[in-house]
């Protein structure tokens, strides 16, 4: 212990140290898939800032593991953004530096049990605040959120309807916490092995509380992934391999069909033959179409990524225009000033377009469905809204064709667990390579997953559910709990910081010697 004491006493390989520490926790996603190592991962991390000599180099471990665990979870980004993952993971990774203050403030040293204790509740406060202001679109949403390795969890999957991936996310931080002070703090033990029963305890509760799913009717949606199409008009390629699958479906009873983001790279207006053949698919399998259009449209300025409902009669103009995009991967921010990013990535050359509203479309048999497009599968707010306006389905269309050889498609296809889950609504989410895969009410797997190696038609029997999960009626309360918790400690710390400057400091006054005492002779 001495020895590695000694080696994190340079700035550079303790910061090294940290970023490696804040990487552990990729492992607890897919691919890998390690659900259970989320428990343990950050304990290292948390160690580490504990032992900070000061408050400053606690700031720092903290960034660090910041931009180590923002580099893990977002690497498959790289062939893409090249340096710019790095800056970004740097500018970002700053938001745990606080989080690396409270952990010395709270841990460091040898604290009191009731600071202890206090650090249960008060850092995974602190992590799920800086969940919150990461999730924003703008800076890259909330991809990585640390409940979301939970998808697979039965237990997990039920405490997201009660307080949807943000409950997840403090409950792990909450239990890595009291493992990094069972392990290093004596005088705090018995709260964190009262942490630790709570734990238990609350996840058993809300397993036993939680309403299930009262299924109440099926349909049958069928996915269409035609698979990696390379080559020159590889638009029109892909157009004909899905009308080809599709065709497949004929005399199967299926309810909706469901292609894949960019599956339509023309806009129907302008390509009316198109809009053609998928209305005679329409016929051709009794369902109505879900298409994807990528396309400058035809009746406004600009290229809009836009889900469009087709039927036997060809678009009956439901349509929802994307409204979250991705940063660089869709629009530029501030592209006067970064737009220079096309010249070193796969930035995107001109903007999309934004969507205003969400909206909820009628298909066939009165089934009502909520569409997303891309990584707004990531929002747990957008499903909970369409929840709300009365979404039967949710379905995220999206492509992920860009990093087929990477961790992305596993990740992906796995948030829609959660949002099935928080909502109490299946989820479809359909995808051009891969992963396609479709989850029930409570978030459990409906079939195999489509990997990414397959270019096919799966037909899906998908129950449907109608209740109202806690996390639909009540919303992000956790957040806002976190959010109460850190107000309360900075108002305490306000109140202390006032009293230490009214009182002032104690006077540095010499004590006068007694009659009776002698002064000190040397050597003693």
């Amino acid at each position: 212990m001495r020895t590695i004491g000694h080696w994190l006493t340079s700035p550079w390989r303790r910061s090294g140290a940290a970023a490696l520490a804040g990487a552990l926790p990729v492992l607890a996603f897919p691919a890998p898939s390690l659900w259970w190592f989320a428990y343990v991962a950050l304990v290292p991390w948390i160690l580490l800032a504990r032992s900070a000599p000061t408050a400053r180099r606690a700031a720092y471990d903290g960034w660090s593991g910041g931009f180590g665990f923002l580099v893990a979870v977002h690497h498959w980004l790289l062939p893409s953004l090249h340096v710019f993952i790095f800056l970004i993971a740097v500018l970002l990774g700053a938001l745990w530096a606080p989080w690396g203050m409270l952990i010395r403030r709270f841990l460091g040293g040898d604290p009191s049990p009731g600071r202890g204790a206090a650090a249960l509740l008060v850092l995974p406060s602190a992590w799920l605040a800086v969940e919150l202001v990461r999730s924003w679109q703008g800076l890259g949403g909330p991809w990585g959120m640390l409940g979301s390795s939970q998808w697979q969890v039965g237990p997990a999957l039920r405490l997201a309807s009660v307080g949807g991936v943000w409950l997840l996310s403090f409950l792990v931080v909450a239990v890595n916490v009291a493992l990094a002070v069972l392990v290093s703090v004596r005088e705090s033990r018995v709260p964190a092995v009262a942490s630790l029963v709570a734990t238990a305890a609350a996840t058993s509760a809300a397993w036993a509380w939680a309403p299930h799913p009262d299924v109440d009717g099926r349909v049958r949606i069928a996915v269409v992934q035609p698979g990696v199409v390379d080559g020159q008009d590889s638009g029109d390629k892909r157009f004909d391999r899905e009308e080809q699958l599709t065709r497949r479906l004929a005399g199967q009873d299926v309810d909706l069909v469901v292609w894949g983001e960019s599956s339509v790279g023309f806009d129907l207006g302008d390509r009316p033959d198109l809009a053609r053949r998928i209305a005679a698919l329409s016929r051709d399998t009794g369902a109505d179409v879900l298409v994807n259009v990528d396309a400058r449209r035809s009746d406004r300025p600009g290229i809009y990524k836009s889900s469009v409902l087709v039927g036997p009669d060809g678009p009956d103009g439901q349509r929802y225009d994307k409204m979250r995009l991705v940063p660089f991967g869709e629009y530029i921010p501030a592209r006067s000033l970064l737009g220079w990013a096309t010249s070193v990535g796969k930035a995107a050359g001109e903007d999309r377009r934004r969507g205003s509203e969400q909206v909820v479309m009628n298909v066939g048999h009165g089934l009502r469905i909520g569409p997303l497009v891309c990584f707004e599968t990531a929002f747990p707010d957008m499903s909970r809204h369409l929840t709300e306006d009365g979404a039967d389905l949710l379905l995220g269309q999206t492509s992920t064709s860009s990093f087929q050889h990477s961790w992305a498609p596993e990740q992906h296809a796995s948030l829609a667990a959660l949002r099935a889950a928080e909502t109490g609504r299946p989820m479809v989410h359909a995808t051009l390579t891969g992963v396609s895969a479709v989850y029930g009410p409570g978030g459990q797997r409906l079939g195999p997953w489509l990997g990414t190696d397959a270019s096919t038609a799966r037909v899906y029997d998908v129950p449907l559910a109608h209740g109202v999960t806690p996390y639909v009626r009540y919303g992000d309360w956790p957040v806002h709990g976190a959010l109460l918790v850190l107000a309360a400690l900075c108002g305490a710390e306000g109140v202390r910081a006032l009293r230490l400057r009214r009182n002032g400091p104690e006077p540095l006054v010499p004590r006068a010697r007694t009659v009776h005492e002698s002064p000190a002779r040397p050597g003693r």
